[in-house]
């Protein structure tokens, strides 16, 4: 289908990117094959070389993934995505395309546990250093900047405490060095916020996450302009971090209801939260969409909503948050996050146990934090079963 602007995100959503073959199927093709026939030694040279495009063999080309790569594509409003098996590695696979020893990165310090695990203490064995600083400080972006700046990434709202980057500010200060600008678009998705129109330089994703919406799968992907996105296909022809074609084909089928899907999400996230900033055992609620958000304004601007996150300080420690977890009979005992199902989960000792406390300090994660991930379930019977456990610390 021809992605042209005239088309909005939920046409996109459930149209782009599908070539049917040769039997017109209405939904896109599922390519269970790991290579593919060539007509002549001619033609396989010429495709192995990338003189003539076509599928060679489907650790990075196959119909089904392209369809997927082409579909997020229009709706990050990216020139090309390259998808690969987790949001993980696409991370690594963006770093190691884009980056080489002797090379410094910026990041956050409120990223993903795993995030900062392989920023601080994976890569700077090959020789790329970073510097973590404060999300929402854009002078301390600033000042962290070295000569040998490659990158600064970012996830925005940040996990789990939902803090709000400035994207075009930060985008200001990079540029004006030559530095590019990455961010995590996992919590958000296209439809909430698209960081490209924002400036950025390139989009990661864990499609795991809202892009299913399901919990069914993993997948991750870098969106960006070709010239960067090709450099990104290089390493992962090589190194091989691949998203199977079947995966891929469900998240095509994610992708198709993930504006219903986020618009009720979001929805229901806002009531939660209201609900647990007046109840008496929770101290403190982060989510953008509300007023006591310190970045609420800013989200405003930059998010269509507040997104489907609440974190929250229960009143205790460890062992109340506990508590609250082990009290629930619906909402799910699981990191995961971005499905139609809610989760629970307490980062301190799941999502950010590997880091060091020193680290979750800084990030702001204490043992009184817990994040829910707001799924479609009634508010009503979410409200209850937090309750069960709230009301018993």
């Amino acid at each position: 289908m021809e992605t042209s602007p005239k088309y909005g995100l939920e046409t996109l959503a459930v149209r782009a990117g599908q070539e049917r073959s040769q039997f017109n199927e209405h939904s896109e093709a599922l390519y269970l094959t790991s290579s593919f026939v060539f007509t002549t030694a001619a033609q396989a040279a010429a495709r192995f070389s990338g003189e003539e495009e076509g599928n060679v063999y489907s650790r990075f080309t196959n119909p089904t993934v392209a369809a997927f790569q082409h579909r997020l594509a229009a709706l990050e409003g990216a020139e090309a995505c390259i998808a690969t098996a987790s949001g993980m590695s696409a991370i690594l696979s963006l770093v190691m395309a884009l980056c080489s020893s002797g090379d410094h990165i910026v990041a956050s310090t409120g990223l993903f546990g795993a995030t900062q695990q392989l920023l601080g203490n994976i890569l700077p064995r090959f020789g790329i250093g970073t510097s973590f600083v404060a999300q929402t400080d854009v002078a301390a972006w600033q000042a962290a900047m070295r000569p040998e700046t490659k990158l600064f990434f970012l996830e925005t709202p940040s996990n789990p405490l939902t803090e709000i980057a400035d994207i075009a500010a930060l985008v200001t200060v990079a540029h004006a060095q030559g530095v590019l600008v990455a961010v995590d678009n996992c919590f958000c998705t296209p439809i909430l916020q698209r960081p490209l129109d924002l400036g950025a330089d390139l989009v990661v994703h864990s499609a795991t996450k809202f892009l299913d919406g399901q919990g069914r799968v993993l997948g991750g992907a870098v969106a960006g302009p070709r010239r960067l996105t090709d450099e990104v296909f290089k390493f992962l022809r090589t190194a091989g971090p691949t998203l199977s074609a079947f995966n891929a084909w469900v998240l095509l089928k994610g992708l198709e209801t993930l504006q219903i899907r986020l618009e009720a999400q979001s929805s229901r996230a806002l009531q939660l939260a209201l609900w647990l900033e007046k109840h008496p055992r929770v101290r403190r609620v982060y989510y953008p969409g509300l007023p006591s958000h310190p970045q609420f304004d800013l989200a405003r601007r930059q998010q269509k909503s507040g997104g489907a996150i609440v974190s929250f300080v229960v009143e205790g420690a460890r062992a109340e948050a506990w508590k609250v977890v082990d009290s629930c009979r619906l909402l799910s005992i699981t990191a995961n996050l971005g499905d139609t199902k809610t989760t629970l989960t307490h980062p301190a000792s799941t999502t950010h146990a590997r880091i060091t406390p020193e680290q979750r300090a800084a990030a702001g994660i204490g043992e009184d934090l817990l994040r829910v991930a707001v799924g479609l379930e009634a508010v009503v019977d979410l409200q209850n079963d937090l309750d069960s456990g709230l009301s018993s610390i």
